[in-house]
């Protein structure tokens, strides 16, 4: 589902249970509108999460209103009950669960209120806390986009390698183009380029940097003959290998 679509759905949800919250009970409405809250990111409950999750706790147990393992732990309470318990109560069901099981936020919602702890932006020792009414709720669904299959992106600074490696291709692009190579002849020759560097630096090939080899060991120092070796290495490149048995049948 595209965010926008997400954003629609949870409009809906909301003018579906406005008018509902305050008769709404923890034990005869918290299933419908758990599932119904899932149900804005495309995820169907049936399919993915578990109602009344029990949780051992020594010798005792507990039981999570709502668990999708790995994703959400929800716990639901009647309107004017007091959160800061529930949460309480809620992390203790987390600290109990195995480490693959762990969940990316806490939910603790009375119908109207809405108190997302997310366990990925831990400050301090304490999750983040995202405080938010049902109203405010379409403007709040990027805190659930993983549920509908989003994750965010790092973005880390290019390693200066990779940056070289870059301005290099750059300049032989640049170069080639200079000695009449254009358009997709030019392109494909660099895509071939990149492709035999690339096999050659990552295993791709049989053996360890046999492109890199080939080139310092047959080509001459001066470069004169260069091109003709990489035309070489292309040709065998495109020579089709019958497969073995079509090569037995014969």
């Amino acid at each position: 589902l595209s965010l926008n679509e997400i954003r629609t759905r949870a409009a809906a949800f909301v003018n579906a249970w406005q008018d509902r919250v305050a008769q709404a009970r923890e034990e005869a409405d918290a299933q419908t509108f758990e599932a119904e809250f899932l149900d804005i990111f495309g995820v169907s409950r049936k399919q993915i999460a578990i109602f009344e999750y029990r949780v051992p706790l020594g010798g005792q147990r507990g039981y999570i209103d709502l668990f999708w393992k790995g994703h959400i732990l929800i716990e639901m309470k009647t309107p004017g009950k007091y959160l800061q318990k529930a949460y309480e109560q809620a992390k203790t069901y987390a600290n109990a669960l195995p480490a693959k099981d762990l969940p990316y936020g806490i939910l603790i919602c009375d119908f109207e209120n809405f108190h997302y702890y997310d366990l990925t932006k831990d400050t301090s020792g304490e999750p983040t806390l995202y405080a938010f009414t049902l109203a405010e709720l379409p403007q709040k669904i990027d805190l659930f986009s993983y549920l509908a299959g989003y994750r965010d992106v790092e973005l880390k600074e290019a390693d200066p390698v990779n940056i070289e490696a870059a301005e290099l291709m750059g300049k032989l692009h640049d170069r080639l183009k200079d000695i009449g190579y254009s358009g997709h002849q030019l392109e494909m020759y660099l895509v071939r380029l990149l492709f035999c560097l690339f096999a050659d630096d990552t295993g791709i090939f049989d053996k360890h940097k046999i492109f890199l080899k080939y080139i310092i060991e047959r080509t001459n120092v001066d470069g004169s003959d260069l091109a003709m070796h990489i035309e070489r290495i292309f040709d065998t490149l495109n020579t089709y290998k019958k497969p073995a048995r079509a090569m037995l049948a014969i």
